[in-house]
Parts: structure tokens; C-alpha cells; sequence
């Protein structure tokens, strides 16, 4: 098993609430076609984690429920802090008491998305408060200081099949994406809080590279791209992330990325596992 500092880390509150979803004029596709369609935030009854992240009639929609602290501040905090597979409690509503987890935070909206079940769902409404565990931030990896660790649940991670060879990990991801693909989101400077997308405009490089079969919580690894103090192009670099919104309709949009494991050089490989994601790794 891969050595971490775990014990080390400190397990915090963040609380925000169900955030409603934004109303915006047309989204133009990148066909010229303008479009209203279903997009971020509130609560997405039929869609989950596990599911297709393509095929729908949407535009970055968010599976299961999304969240935010109105207080800029405070949800900077929650962006930063919570990682993918912390615990988070309904704490106000009829749905007080649901326990779900977090899959990830997207930029740019700012949302905090949380994987509820159906039943936990319907109890819900806008506004309704949620309180996450934050566990994660500060994870170092003992015997490879040059990996970056930039967010997920220790608990979680530690369950992942990890292999190790020739002063190499194996991370089991459900495909590799190559950085001319990385689209909105590049540039930023901060590689610890939110996402960026996959452009998926060129059908048929999507389909050869097998991302037309992403699925919301699966595990990919980004060739060429350093995400360990920002998101950038960098040759050999390598982060591994996994999937948190929808593919879009916009020029440079398509699923999200939040990424949590990153180095400068190529000391991350692939195995490629089509059951990588998430949901079989979290324990609730």
C-alpha cells in the first residue's frame, strides 16, 4: 500500500446550500445553433454518478446536487477544501440526516457537487443545507515527493488498486485524454479547487480515444498536463482526475475534470479499467 501522511491531516466543517440553477439567453453550439437547455446547479433528479456523461440534451449539468456558500470567502473555502469522497450530512429540510458524498468542485459556477440517492433526493428542496467533512488537503505521498497531491479523500484514495513499479505508480483509469484536448479552464492558476473541460467538439478523435464513454466519477489520466500549481501544458507531465459535469454544447467545453494527483514528470502510468470510478471506491 502506498505510504501517505493521513494521519497528519486535519478534518474540518464546510456548509453551503442547495444552489438554484441560473437563468442565461441562448448557449450557441458549436454548430452556430442557439440553444436553452438544462445546465448547472439545484437538484438533477436522473442523473448520478455513474452515468453517461454524454447523450443527454444539456449543457454542463451537474449530476445528483449542487451547492454553494453565498459568502465569496466561505465558498472559497469549501472550493478548496472539499475533496472528492468526503462524507456531506443534509442538515436542514425534510431530506435532515441524508448522507451523501462529494464528487467535486466546478469552477467557474463555483459549485460544490454531492452525490445523494434518489430517496434522499425527493426530500430536497432549494436552499436546503449541506454539511461536508473536508478530509484531504495536505495528502503527501511519502516515497514520491515529486507527485502532487492537490485533493481527494484519503479514505477513498487508500481503497483505490494502486500499483507500484520502478519508482512508478500505476493509477487504473478509464482512459487517457491527450492536453490538445484540454480545453476551458486551461490557464488557471490554481490546480486545487474546480475543474477543467474536455473539448469535445472533434467527434471522431472523442470516439477513437474512447471518451465518448465517460461516465460522471470515472478516473482519467491527462497526458502532457501539469495541474500542480495551475493548469498548464507541460511535456511529460502527468495528472490523473475524474469526471464532474456533463459534455457541453459551447466551442472549447465538454465534461469537466477535477484533478487531485499531478507531477512534472512521467512517474504516473495508466492501466486502463473500465470499472474505474468513484462509486466503487467510496464506502457509505
Amino acid at each position: 500500500m502506498i505510504k501517505t501522511n493521513k494521519d497528519k491531516l486535519v478534518i474540518q466543517s464546510v456548509q453551503g446550500k442547495i444552489h438554484h440553477p441560473l437563468g442565461k439567453n441562448y448557449r450557441i453550439s458549436t454548430d452556430g445553433e442557439p440553444r436553452i437547455l438544462p445546465a448547472t446547479g439545484g437538484i438533477t433528479y436522473n442523473v448520478h454518478v455513474g452515468d453517461s456523461a454524454f447523450g443527454f440534451e444539456w449543457d454542463h449539468v451537474e449530476p445528483s446536487v449542487s451547492i454553494r456558500n453565498e459568502t465569496k470567502a466561505e465558498n472559497d473555502a469549501m472550493m478548496n477544501l472539499a475533496c472528492p469522497g468526503n462524507t456531506a450530512k443534509v442538515v436542514s429540510g425534510d431530506a435532515k440526516g441524508a448522507i451523501g458524498y462529494v464528487l467535486g468542485g466546478h469552477g467557474g459556477i463555483e459549485h460544490t457537487i454531492i452525490e445523494f440517492s434518489d430517496e434522499a433526493m425527493d426530500k430536497m428542496a432549494i436552499e436546503d443545507k449541506i454539511l461536508i467533512k473536508t478530509h484531504g488537503q495536505g495528502l503527501k505521498l511519502i516515497d514520491y515527493p515529486e507527485i502532487h497531491m492537490t485533493g481527494i479523500d484519503p479514505k477513498v484514495f487508500s481503497r483505490i488498486q494502486i500499483e507500484e513499479k520502478n519508482g512508478k505508480i500505476i493509477f487504473p483509469v478509464v482512459c487517457k485524454v491527450p492536453a490538445v484536448l484540454m480545453g476551458s479552464g486551461i490557464g488557471s492558476a490554481n490546480g486545487h479547487s474546480g475543474d477543467y473541460d474536455i473539448m469535445t467538439q472533434d467527434k471522431d478523435t472523442i470516439k477513437k480515444l474512447g471518451i465518448d464513454k465517460l461516465k460522471f466519477g470515472d478516473f482519467v489520466l491527462l497526458e502532457d498536463c501539469d495541474n500542480t500549481f495551475g493548469r498548464g501544458y507541460l511535456k511529460g507531465a502527468v495528472t490523473i482526475g475524474l469526471v464532474i459535469h456533463s459534455d457541453c454544447i459551447k466551442a472549447g467545453h465538454g465534461p469537466g475534470v477535477a484533478t487531485f494527483m499531478s507531477c512534472k514528470k512521467p512517474l504516473i502510468e495508466a492501466k486502463i479499467d473500465s470499472s474505474s470510478n468513484i462509486k466503487n471506491y467510496v464506502n457509505i
